[in-house]
């Protein structure tokens, strides 16, 4: 007996950003348009089709028009999640002369997980960022710029795709039990100091099935994953809090200062004290 799942029609265009620990689409469901989702921060379990996809921060699914897809939050931690949804009609015509490529193909490509490295997920935020300004506040000439941006962002995703087109990114039918429990346990634990030989003890998994698992689970190695869950909280803490950057770097795992100010720069492509000098709100 096939799964029933829900038709909703799609916005023109339309973007948000939430932190939440529930779905708003908890069902299976599809629409008439294109959506792109980006998890900021958390893991969840994205279906699409009969696949499943863990889904870490720094991580882009993009959803083929009429593809159903389902978001669960299995780890029962709160996550955070940009939507961008859209119909091919907001876009069209605005560049005529685009005719040598076909912006869309990447959704029908059946790979719908895009990886992002720390500096490319710096700068897709500041793209989501602007959108949403001019989408929420509608300064004049905002629907104009948010087609410019859309644009911009479906040749990043297409050019993304053309240079990687066989990710080392495995699709799962079923995503790894072990692999889940193990992002839940760092995401909650970031701050504790973790070894492939500790994690695969306390796990019951063989060192080196738990690195080739996790790598083609959530598209990271271990150290990479783990770099990233403490980079975006120490992210948040410069730009929301005033402790002293030597404070941060503890809070968030790292034993040393220095060795905390390399990897923030390797993912961010700044110090930072320049993050927080740009960032603070």
């Amino acid at each position: 007996m096939e799964m029933e799942s829900d038709f909703y029609e799609a916005a023109l265009f339309h973007i948000d950003r939430e932190r939440k620990l529930y779905s708003s689409m908890p069902s299976r469901h599809y629409h008439n348009g294109y959506e792109i989702f980006y998890l900021v921060s958390g893991d969840t379990c994205y279906f699409v089709d009969d696949k499943a996809y863990q889904v870490v921060g720094g991580v882009l699914m993009i959803i083929n028009m009429n593809e159903i897809h389902k978001l669960v939050n299995s780890s029962g931690e709160t996550f955070e999640r940009i939507t961008l949804e859209f119909k091919s009609e907001f876009i069209e015509g605005i560049f005529p002369d685009n005719s040598s490529i076909d912006i869309f193909s990447s959704f029908t490509k059946g790979l719908p997980m895009i990886k992002l490295s720390g500096q490319e997920q710096g700068a897709i935020e500041k793209r989501f960022d602007t959108m949403i300004h001019e989408y929420t506040q509608q300064p004049p000439g905002y629907e104009s710029y948010l087609k410019m941006l859309l644009f911009e962002l479906l040749l990043f995703i297409y050019r993304k795709m053309e240079s990687n087109p066989r990710p080392a990114l495995n699709e799962a039918n079923l995503v790894h039990k072990k692999i889940f429990e193990i992002v839940d346990y760092l995401n909650r634990h970031y701050d504790e100091q973790h070894t492939i030989g500790q994690i695969s003890k306390n796990f019951y998994i063989s060192p080196s099935y738990f690195c080739k698992t996790f790598r083609e689970n959530t598209g990271f190695t271990f150290t990479e994953y783990l770099n990233n869950v403490r980079i975006k909280e120490a992210r948040n803490l410069l730009t929301h809090g005033t402790d002293k950057i030597s404070t941060i770097a503890e809070s968030v795992g790292f034993e040393s200062l220095t060795h905390f100010g390399r990897i923030f720069k390797e993912i961010t492509g700044m110090s930072p004290l320049k993050y927080r000098q740009n960032y603070k709100v």
